[in-house]
């Protein structure tokens, strides 16, 4: 394993994509392990994509572009305007507000950042904010992608690791909605130091946000929709995400009457790009995974964990310390598909709430993708707004801050995230 390790490594610092890293690295321990046949790393890479409840995320990657293609994202940004425009720092209010609704669309960060900075960076910049910040903004408030559901993130989680879905969807809203607020209360912060101008002198009239709510209505009840099809088991996950699908389709073609073939065809496209590198990474990901369990690495981590008898949530946040270093030189979807495995047991070895730590992780493993060298969200902001890394990190320190905070919070207050599922579902 240590071979395969030292290899996975290298290929990495001479560039190669990480999925091929890590398909040639588990190959590798194959080839060198006794007793082990080179004809069980191709079975692994495609039993492993035929996992059923894996089916989840391509249905809700395609019900997101879907969804996107429907007119959503504007309505939902005339929304978040008209609720939040008055505050300190109009656009950017309303930039946290509309990740915060679009990440019941999305369920990806990427996805959010990017759509979030092609729209609503123009107006920021004629409006006075640095490229940098709005680079920051956008791709920090994509994490609430991540934890508003339906997140990618939690149902790769929750199908590798075997624990509910649905309470993990659940778990996700209360640290959701914590940060967002933590975000509307950085950006005030620097507005009113920056002086941002407000989008609007006065609160808009209540029957403006009744109108506005009401075009909105059927995107912002996605997630509401969600917990109640999983908790009355009307679906299961894999179920939901084409039920999604469909809903998707009649609120684009039926009840909005935007989505037309031209746009089919484009949410198709997208979604096989995104499913595409998604099922490829699960598929090399396997004989890693397989590797690990070969050698018995969950069971000697929960060994070590416990052995060190330390206070539980002193060793989580080790762990989440160790996740928050990984992510600068591993891809979010990547380290939650390798490290699930080996964390899973050895946190039920410790006694900790998987649903608890499982949101806690999901939101650490995606600070990775806004910190350098590997922050494909950082990347993709920084290019849209035409602005150097080094002007996205000095802007960005607070927000970044901000998100250790919520972690941190969570952490030491898991009613935060267990409150909700509790609530909802049995255990």
């Amino acid at each position: 394993m240590i071979v395969s390790l030292l290899i996975f490594l290298g290929l990495l610092l001479l560039g190669m994509p990480v999925v091929f890293a890590i398909g040639i690295a588990g190959f590798v321990f194959f080839l060198l392990t006794p007793g082990l046949q080179p004809v069980m790393p191709v079975q692994l890479a495609l039993s492993e994509t035929q996992n059923f409840a894996l089916l989840a995320i391509p249905t809700f990657i395609l019900a997101g572009n879907l969804m996107n293609e429907a007119g959503v994202t504007r309505r939902l940004v005339q929304f978040a305007t008209l609720l939040t425009g008055h505050l300190a720092g109009g656009l950017g209010q309303v930039s946290v507000l509309a990740s915060t609704l679009m990440g019941g669309v999305s369920g990806s960060a990427i996805a959010d950042a990017n759509m979030q900075a092609r729209v609503l960076g123009p107006e920021m910049q004629k409006r006075g904010y640095t490229p940098g910040f709005i680079a920051a903004l956008q791709g920090f408030t994509g994490l609430l992608a991540v934890m508003i559901p339906p997140s990618i993130a939690l149902i790769l989680y929750g199908s590798i690791g075997q624990v509910s879905i649905g309470r993990l969807f659940a778990g996700g809203i209360g640290v959701g909605l914590l940060l967002a607020l933590v975000f509307m209360l950085v950006v005030a912060f620097l507005a009113k130091k920056r002086q941002y101008p407000r989008e609007r002198a006065s609160r808009a009239p209540t029957r403006e946000i009744a109108s506005a709510f009401l075009a909105s209505f059927w995107a912002l009840i996605f997630p509401l929709i969600l917990l109640v099809t999983l908790r009355g088991g009307v679906f299961v996950p894999s179920e939901v995400g084409a039920a999604a699908c469909v809903y998707a389709l009649i609120l684009g073609s039926v009840v909005y009457r935007e989505l037309g073939k031209a746009g089919l065809v484009r949410a198709l496209k997208q979604s096989v790009a995104d499913i595409g590198m998604v099922s490829f990474l699960i598929a090399c990901s396997a004989l890693i995974g397989y590797a690990m369990k070969w050698e018995m690495w969950p069971q000697k981590l929960g060994q070590f964990l416990v052995g060190l008898q330390l206070e539980t949530t002193l060793v989580v946040l080790a762990v989440l310390l160790a996740l928050l270093v990984l992510g600068t030189v591993l891809d979010s979807t990547v380290m939650i598909i390798l490290t699930t495995p080996i964390l899973v047991p050895a946190m039920k070895a410790l006694g900790v709430d998987l649903v608890h730590f499982g949101v806690l992780m999901a939101l650490t493993c995606a600070i990775g993708l806004l910190t350098p060298p590997v922050g494909l969200s950082m990347y993709a902001v920084c290019s849209i707004m035409r602005c150097s890394v080094a002007e996205y990190l000095r802007e960005g320190w607070p927000l970044l801050v901000a998100v250790l905070a919520t972690i941190l919070a969570a952490l030491l207050f898991p009613p935060l995230v267990t409150t909700l599922p509790d609530l909802l579902f049995h255990r």
